[in-house]
C-alpha cells in the first residue's frame, strides 16, 4: 500500500476544476465551513495512506468529485448526498467512523453512508446480480433512496472512466452489472438519459465491434436523417396549426443499445431497421378533449401520409396495465419511408415519463406493484426539483411485506416477513424441510424457529431421525411450507395407519383369529371413531392399547358369528344367491378366464396395472402362468400381433376386498395450496388411501404423480372427476 495517495499533474488539475465547480453549484446549500472541513478531511486521509486507487487505478478523490457532478447535474442531489459521495471512501477505509460523520456533518450524511456501506457488504456475498430478487434486496437495504441514486451516478462515472483500462476482466464485470442492475434501476426511476448511457457503454465494452459498427452507421446517416425529420415535420406543423391545435413535436433517435437489440431480435443488419427514429406529437389539451384531439391529429396525419393498419397501436381506448396512454401509428412518409408517429397529450406524456414508464414491460423488465408506486413517487420528487433531503419520507414498505435471503451459493430467495429457518428449508426441498433440525444464519447456529432478515446467508442442518410435527404449522409463514408440512403429516398418518393395521392383522393371526372387515368396522365405531384412518393412527401413537382392541374384536366377532351359541337351523328354501348364476364372491376379486374357468392362478401385469372393472384379457406366459392385461394396454397390439395364439378371454366375476395401487398424473397451475387441496379431496374419499405424492413445479406450472389404493374403476372414475374440479388442476389421467 502506498504511504500517500499521489496525484498526477492531470489529476490535480481535474480535481481543482471539479472542486471549484462543486462549490459554485452548491453555493447557498453548503453549511458553514462544510467546504473547508471536507477539503481538510480528504487531504488528511490521502496523506495518511488511507485512500487507495481502485482496481482500475483510478484516483478515489477525482472519482468522488466526478460522481458528485453527475449526482448534481443529472439527478438533482443536494448537500447531504454530495457530502456522502465525498466521504464514503474515508469511512470504508476506516479513517472516519459513522459517529465521526454524524458529529461533523450531520445525521443525514451518516444515514446515506451507512446504506452505501451495507450494500458493499452485500456484494461480498457474491450474489447473482442479474436476478430481480437482488434488485429488490438492494432497494430494501438502501433505506434512503439517495443511496441508490448515488450508486447509479457512481456506476455511470466508472463506465465513463474505464474505456482504456488494461484490466479487461474487471471492466467486463462492471459492464455486466451496469446492464443487469443499474440500467434497469435508472430506467425505473425515470433517469432515462443515464439509463441509455449505461446501456450504450455496456454494449461498447461487452460487444465492441457491434457498438462501433452501429455508431458509424448512425453518424454516416445523421445529416440525412435530421433533414428527413424536418421534411416530415414541416407539413405536419402547418396542418396542425391550421386546425387550431396547441402542440409541440419531438424527433427521437433510438439508442445504439436499442438498435442492437432490435437487430438481434429481427435477425437483420442496420439497414433492415426502419424505425431508427420516431416523431412524438404532444398536445396541450384540456382533459375533456384529450381523446378527441388525439384522434383529430391521427386523422390529419393519415390524410397526409398512407398509414400501415397493422402497426396501429391504440392505447387511448384501452390504456396499458401500467397506465400508459398513447396512440402509435406508422405512416409512409416522403421518399416512401416508414415513420412511427406517437400522439399523446401533456398529461399522458407526464405519466409515460415517470417511473411507471411507458415501455417498462415492453422492454422485458419485470415490475412489482409495490416497488412501482414507491419508485414513481421518488421520480415525482426528482422532477419537482424538491430538496432531496425530503427523501427520508420515502421509506420502502418492503419491510412490512417481504425479505430476501442468500443461499450459501449466492442465490437470493424471497420470503414473507417473519419467515423462519424452517421456511427456508422447505423452499429448498421437501425432504430437507422434513428432516430440518436447525440451521446457520451468517455462520452462527440457530434453531429452526429463528426468524430470517433481509441479507442473511442461511444454511440448513438436517437429521435422518427428524420427522415433521403438527406444531411446525405455527412456525412457518409461507404457504408453500405449510402445504408441504400438511402433506408430510398426511403421508406419515397414512404410513402409520397402514403399519398399525398390518400389526393388528398379524397379532390376530398369531391368536388364530380370522380378520374380518365387517367386525373391525364395528370395533372402530364402538371405539368412537368415524374414520378408520383415525382409529389406526391412534393405535400407531399408542393412544389405544392394541390388546384391548383385540379383546373387543374377539367379543364382536363371537357375537356376529354366533360363536359358542346354539342357533335354530334355517330352512334352505329361504336362502338366495346375491348373484344368481355365479358362485358366492370370495374375499378376493375373482376372474373368469377363457370358457368359464375359475380358480386358475393369475397375476396382474405391471405395464398397465388393471383393476376390478377394467376390460381385460389374459396372456399365457412361457412359464405357463397367466398375466392379466387391460384391453387398452400399450403392449396389447404387439401381443395380439405376435402371440395371438396365447391370448385368452378374461372377465371379472366376483367382487372381493382387494385394493389396487393406481398412479394418476396431475398437471395444473402452481397455485397456493394446490397440493393441500388435492390431498384433502383424496382424504375425504371412502376406502381410498393415498400412498405417495410427487409434485414438481416449474415456470408457474406443476406436474406430479399420485399413487392411491382403491377397489375398482367406479371409485377411480369418481376420484378423477373430483380432482378435475379443483381450481388450478388442468389435467388428470391414469398412467
Amino acid at each position: 500500500m502506498e504511504d500517500k495517495l499521489i496525484f498526477t499533474e492531470e489529476e490535480l488539475k481535474t480535481a481543482q476544476a471539479l472542486w471549484s465547480e462543486l462549490n459554485d453549484k452548491l453555493e447557498g446549500v453548503f453549511q458553514d465551513d462544510d467546504g473547508k472541513h471536507l477539503h481538510a478531511t480528504l487531504l488528511e486521509a490521502a496523506g495518511n495512506g488511507k485512500l487507495e486507487r481502485d482496481a482500475f487505478g483510478l484516483n478515489p478523490v477525482v472519482n468522488a468529485l466526478q460522481t458528485a457532478k453527475i449526482a448534481i447535474d443529472d439527478i438533482g442531489l443536494k448537500r447531504d448526498g454530495v457530502m456522502a459521495i465525498m466521504l464514503h471512501d474515508t469511512v470504508r477505509c476506516g479513517f472516519l467512523s459513522l459517529e465521526d460523520v454524524e458529529k461533523e456533518y450531520g445525521k443525514g450524511v451518516k444515514t446515506i453512508i451507512h446504506g452505501l456501506v451495507k450494500i458493499q457488504e452485500l456484494y461480498k456475498k457474491n450474489p447473482k446480480i442479474e436476478s430481480e430478487n437482488f434488485r429488490n434486496l438492494l432497494l430494501s437495504f438502501a433505506e434512503d433512496m439517495r443511496v441508490i441514486l448515488i450508486m447509479i451516478a457512481d456506476r455511470v462515472n466508472l463506465m465513463r472512466q474505464i474505456r482504456d483500462t488494461p484490466n479487461e476482466e474487471a471492466r467486463h464485470e462492471v459492464s455486466e452489472e451496469a446492464s443487469y442492475l443499474y440500467a434497469p434501476l435508472a430506467h425505473k426511476l425515470g433517469l432515462y438519459q443515464l439509463k441509455s448511457e449505461l446501456e450504450d457503454l455496456s454494449l461498447k465494452y461487452l460487444e465492441h465491434d457491434a457498438y462501433y459498427e452501429i455508431k458509424e452507421d448512425l453518424n454516416a446517416t445523421k445529416r440525412a436523417r435530421d433533414a428527413y425529420i424536418e421534411r416530415f415535420i414541416g407539413p405536419v406543423k402547418e396542418h396542425l396549426e391550421a386546425a387550431g391545435l396547441k402542440f409541440h413535436i419531438k424527433g427521437r433517435t433510438k439508442s445504439i443499445h436499442s438498435i442492437w437489440q432490435k437487430m438481434k431480435k429481427q435477425h437483420c443488419g442496420f439497414n433492415g431497421i426502419y424505425d431508427l427514429f420516431a416523431i412524438r406529437i404532444i398536445l396541450d389539451s384540456p382533459p375533456e378533449k384529450e381523446k378527441m384531439q388525439c384522434w383529430q391529429v391521427y386523422s390529419i396525419i393519415t390524410d397526409m401520409y398512407q398509414p400501415n393498419p397493422k402497426r396501429l397501436r391504440d392505447w387511448l381506448s384501452v390504456p396499458k396495465s401500467n397506465g400508459y396512454e398513447s396512440l402509435h401509428i406508422t405512416v409512409l412518409g416522403p421518399e416512401n419511408k416508414w415513420v412511427e408517429v406517437q400522439i399523446r397529450t401533456e398529461r399522458m406524456d407526464e405519466i409515460a415519463e415517470h417511473g411507471l414508464a411507458a415501455h417498462w414491460r415492453y422492454k422485458g423488465i419485470k415490475a412489482e406493484g409495490g416497488l412501482d408506486d414507491w419508485l414513481a413517487s421518488i421520480r415525482s420528487a426528482l422532477e419537482a426539483g424538491n430538496d432531496l433531503e425530503v427523501m427520508d419520507q420515502f421509506k420502502s414498505d418492503l419491510y412490512d411485506k417481504e425479505i430476501y435471503v442468500f443461499t450459501p451459493k449466492g442465490d437470493l430467495l424471497k420470503f414473507p416477513k417473519g419467515a423462519t429457518v424452517l421456511d427456508f428449508a422447505y423452499h429448498i426441498h421437501s425432504k430437507i424441510g422434513n428432516t430440518c433440525v436447525g440451521g446457520k444464519i451468517n455462520g452462527k447456529n440457530v434453531s429452526l424457529r429463528t426468524q430470517l432478515h433481509s441479507g442473511d446467508t442461511v444454511e440448513v442442518n438436517t437429521s435422518a431421525h427428524q420427522q415433521p410435527k403438527l406444531e411446525w404449522l405455527k412456525i412457518v409463514k409461507s404457504s408453500r411450507a405449510k402445504g408441504k408440512i400438511r402433506l408430510a403429516l398426511k403421508e406419515a398418518q397414512v404410513k402409520n395407519g397402514t403399519y398399525a393395521k398390518e400389526m393388528l392383522e398379524r397379532r390376530l393371526k398369531n391368536r388364530k383369529i380370522e380378520f374380518d372387515d365387517g367386525v373391525i368396522a364395528h370395533v372402530i365405531k364402538q371405539s368412537g371413531f368415524k374414520e378408520a384412518s383415525e382409529f389406526y393412527q391412534s393405535i400407531a401413537e399408542n393412544k389405544l392399547d392394541i390388546n384391548n382392541i383385540i379383546d373387543k374384536y374377539q367379543e364382536v366377532y363371537n357375537h356376529d358369528h354366533n360363536v359358542g351359541e346354539t342357533k335354530t337351523a334355517e330352512s334352505a328354501q329361504n336362502f338366495e344367491f346375491e348373484n344368481p348364476g355365479e358362485d358366492i364372491a370370495r374375499n378376493d376379486d375373482v376372474l373368469v378366464i377363457d370358457k368359464n374357468l375359475k380358480g386358475i392362478d393369475f397375476s396382474l401385469a405391471n405395464c398397465c396395472h388393471p383393476i376390478y372393472g377394467d376390460p381385460v384379457f389374459g396372456f399365457v406366459t412361457v412359464n405357463g402362468g397367466i398375466k392379466i392385461h387391460r384391453t387398452d394396454c400399450p403392449n396389447a397390439p404387439e401381443l395380439r400381433k405376435r402371440y395371438g395364439y396365447r391370448i385368452v378371454k378374461a372377465r371379472w366375476s366376483g367382487k372381493g376386498q382387494s385394493q389396487y395401487a393406481i398412479t394418476l398424473r396431475v398437471i395444473g397451475n402452481d397455485d397456493i395450496g394446490i397440493v393441500s387441496n388435492i390431498t384433502n379431496v383424496i382424504s375425504k374419499e371412502e376406502k381410498i388411501i393415498m400412498r405417495s405424492i410427487n409434485i414438481d413445479s416449474h415456470d408457474g406450472l406443476f406436474s406430479g404423480n399420485l399413487v392411491v389404493l382403491l377397489e375398482d374403476t367406479s371409485r377411480l372414475s369418481s376420484l378423477v372427476k373430483k380432482l378435475r374440479t379443483i381450481k388450478g388442476v388442468k389435467e388428470v389421467r391414469r398412467l
